[in-house]
């Protein structure tokens, strides 16, 4: 009986979805600081050190993936680089996730946004040899930071506008956008509107997934399968474009050509007060809480797969 009853557990054991424990904090934060500790900052000015940044990038991906390309670009005589690693069948459905690694100014970005391109990473790493029905993309994009946020040299508009231009079948985009970042205080969340904190709370402890309205099959898919995990708390944003931050990442650019994306957030300034400040260091992150974040996104594309 004994010995049924312990085999019984350990094949509901191994049945189980792969949980929280799938993301390495120890590779997490050995990443950030290589990210992060650059010997000058990582805009649009040193574009030197930016492309390191994306070399190192790449050489990551390229331990996971034999499908590993970079988007070259020209803006002012400067040469600026998209990552892409792709996993699963070429051809068919495709999925996106990006972040952008170039930083606003002199700052180490640790929230913004070494933690979305860390997501990448580590999702590279989760995904090799996985079995998918549909292509996975994970894009590290370049100048999503001023002077050129919202124009067409954004990385991801490059790279949005190519995929439209291939006509590409993309099922839907993810934007991992600053998901370091938790408090548990209260007062520590604040909001576009101030009603918004009646229905959303007072403590910065839950990461938001936040869409437009009609945002489309893909949006409403992901964010219930990234719900349904249950491993971090998780509260979802729908609003009209128009609404200041809603539209603040790269996924604004997928919007523009009619695909289906999100974004996922700990809601930038509305929480971090680190935003764009020399502050945004890798020691204001809770790296447990971010690594459940990328579990999280690793589970849902799996299950849309």
């Amino acid at each position: 009986m004994l010995k049924n009853l312990c085999l019984l557990i350990l094949l509901s054991i191994l049945s189980l979805p792969l949980s929280a424990q799938t993301t390495d904090t120890a590779v997490v934060k050995s990443h950030l600081i290589k990210i992060t500790k650059t010997p000058a900052f990582r805009n649009y000015r040193n574009v030197h050190h930016l492309n390191q940044v994306a070399k190192y990038i790449a050489d990551i991906f390229n331990k996971y993936s034999a499908n590993v390309s970079t988007q070259e670009y020209s803006v002012d005589n400067e040469v600026y680089k998209n990552v892409i690693c792709s996993f699963g069948p070429k051809e068919g459905k495709r999925i996106i996730v990006g972040a952008h690694y170039d930083v606003c100014n002199e700052q180490e970005g640790a929230d913004d946004n070494a933690s979305g391109i860390v997501g990448l990473l580590e999702l590279a790493r989760q995904l090799q040899g996985k079995s998918l029905t549909h292509r996975i993309d994970l894009v590290a994009y370049t100048l999503e930071e001023p002077p050129y946020f919202r124009t067409q040299y954004m990385g991801s508009y490059i790279h949005a506008e190519s995929l439209h231009k291939e006509g590409a079948d993309v099922f839907g985009m993810v934007s991992l956008e600053m998901i370091g970042y938790f408090k548990d205080e209260e007062k520590s969340q604040s909001y576009p509107l101030g009603i918004l904190s009646w229905l959303y709370g007072s403590k910065g402890n839950y990461i938001t997934l936040v869409k437009k309205f009609f945002a489309g099959n893909f949006a409403r898919s992901f964010g219930r399968k990234f719900r349904d995990s249950n491993l971090i708390k998780t509260k979802t944003f729908s609003g009209p474009k128009a609404l200041p931050g809603i539209d603040f990442s790269d996924h604004l650019n997928y919007w523009k050509f009619g695909y289906s994306a999100l974004m996922i957030t700990d809601t930038s300034f509305y929480r971090n007060k680190n935003y764009h400040e020399k502050t945004d260091i890798l020691e204001t992150l809770d790296i447990n809480r971010m690594a459940r974040v990328i579990d999280s996104v690793y589970l849902a594309l799996i299950q849309m797969n």
